[in-house]
């Protein structure tokens, strides 16, 4: 038997974006609630998948036009992945997280993939979210992106 045969294969075929925005002195994080069939009724951040000929940071902005109407936002990578294992396919799906800060007079115009959204604080957002590991993702985003500024080096152009 070869090696191959005992690994499981890891797919990175998606994106997931957390939108920030002030409000006062506090960041807010945008959670949606979906209302499609996978993950119906999930409290969750944004999230698609990468087409044909994009890259994962056109994807993101591609993704928080479609799904919430911003079209100005400051995107950062922040080194984080949303991950999960799939037993019915028996792979694991890696996400790449894209943060982005969204100006006051953006405002959200939902997509008919999501029936609700919400500003929460991210003590309320990570109590919000229904996916496992979504919560440490919010830890790790309020750590590196409010609470310190985050590095230039992670800044993302749209180069459209």
């Amino acid at each position: 038997m070869s090696k191959e045969n005992f690994e499981i294969p890891v797919r990175c075929k998606g994106i997931a974006v957390v939108l920030l925005k002030k409000f006062g002195e506090e960041y807010k994080v945008l959670l949606l609630k979906r209302a499609t069939p996978i993950l119906k009724d999930a409290w969750c951040y944004i999230g698609g998948s990468i087409e044909e000929g994009e890259s994962a940071w056109q994807s993101a902005f591609r993704e928080i036009e479609e799904e919430t109407g911003i079209t100005e936002v400051l995107l950062y990578t922040s080194n984080k992945f949303d991950q999960f294992y799939s037993p019915h396919e028996d792979y694991i799906y890696m996400a790449p997280v894209f943060v982005g800060y969204v100006n006051d007079d953006q405002n959200v115009n939902l997509n008919y993939e999501h029936s609700e959204y919400k500003w929460l604080s991210f003590n309320e957002a990570i109590e919000h979210v229904t996916l496992p590991g979504n919560d440490e993702v919010l830890t790790f985003i309020e750590k590196h992106f409010v609470k310190n500024t985050p590095s230039k080096l992670l800044r993302v152009r749209n180069y459209k």
